[in-house]
């Protein structure tokens, strides 16, 4: 029997996880893989940079947590997965060399109400560096099975996306045109759609990326995946977000090298505060095509940093078949005109 199931987990349980040391290589072997921005890969380039030296990406940030959660929590548990996260807050910049912890609370749980045999827990992740600031935290909710209830098996994502609570559909109800410019902050129109690109899941992708970052075993091992809710071989929801940002980093280069054709100068992008409202929709399978989109929904003047604005978008991921599967709130610090 696993070491915890629901019933382990009571509110206020505190445990502190690590270390995790960030080496220089790990750092920049994530960014060149998914958020290949010059203050992640290019430590000259990072100088004259919004932060002014090399950081992680924050998604490397919360792939570490995963798995440091994942060792010492959830790989001897009964968990069977997150249907999303409520809250990252990138507070300090994570660097190479640094140490981290996370110190893991259980805030509360609550059975299951359609599903007896399934109880909720929501956590608060504070991850630590070696000076003890908190350079990250992160809420959300996880699903464990009760310690003496049948096994939970090919239940699928629908069980995920109703165990916590319904919230709101932030889709997108139109596409405007894709932006073909450069756009500065001013530039930028609320409620215009983009396109970032698409990106297949291969079996060996999925199971790479979950072997260094989230090793549950409906990610890394296709014929236990069988007999789990998912009921079959599916990405880990990190690698998924990390997608993301990789198609979003492509598309902004894509914008750059267009203005450098064209004469201009490029409109930057800065580092992102954090993010609300991640939705883990339905599982991504080996196989899937996911077709990612972005979209403008507010933006406001830096007051902290002259020359720069905040802008808040909403980000979403369709299958093949139409389905969506992911999707949150972001916010990044984007240039404005001079």
């Amino acid at each position: 029997m696993p070491r915890y199931a629901f019933e382990d987990l009571t509110p206020g349980t505190t445990q502190m996880l690590g270390p995790y040391a960030v080496t220089k290589e790990a750092l920049l072997a994530f960014a060149q893989e998914y958020d290949a921005q010059p203050f992640h890969v290019d430590e000259v380039a990072a100088k004259d940079s919004f932060i002014g030296t090399l950081i992680a990406s924050g998604w490397h940030t919360c792939s570490i947590n995963m798995r440091l959660v994942a060792d010492e929590l959830l790989l001897d548990s009964t968990a069977m997965g997150a249907p999303g996260i409520e809250e990252v807050k990138w507070l300090k910049p994570v660097r190479p060399g640094d140490t981290l912890r996370s110190r893991t609370t259980v805030l509360e749980s609550r059975p299951s109400k359609s599903r007896p045999s399934i109880g909720l827990v929501r956590f608060q992740f504070e991850m630590l560096n070696q000076a003890d600031e908190t350079v990250f935290t992160q809420k959300n909710w996880v699903m464990f099975g009760r310690r003496d209830a049948e096994p939970v098996a090919g239940s699928g994502p629908s069980v995920l996306a109703a165990a916590v609570s319904a919230t709101p559909d932030h889709t997108p109800k139109r596409e405007l045109p894709h932006i073909s410019s450069n756009p500065y902050f001013e530039d930028l129109v609320i409620g215009e759609t983009e396109e970032l690109g698409s990106y297949r899941f291969e079996p060996d992708d999925i199971v790479a990326f979950a072997k260094q970052f989230d090793p549950q075993r409906f990610h890394v091992d296709a014929e236990a995946a069988k007999n789990s809710l998912f009921g079959a071989l599916c990405a880990s929801g990190w690698h998924t977000a990390s997608v993301w940002m990789k198609q979003m980093v492509g598309h902004r280069s894509r914008i750059r090298a267009n203005a450098l054709a064209h004469g201009a100068r490029p409109a930057r992008l800065g580092p992102s505060p954090g993010f609300t409202d991640l939705k883990w929709l339905k599982p991504v399978y080996a196989g899937d095509t996911i077709t990612y989109r972005s979209t403008v929904t507010g933006k406001r003047v830096s007051n902290s940093r002259p020359g720069w604005g905040l802008v808040f978008h909403h980000n979403s991921g369709t299958n093949q078949h139409g389905e969506e599967v992911f999707s949150f709130e972001g916010m990044v610090f984007w240039e404005r005109q001079r």
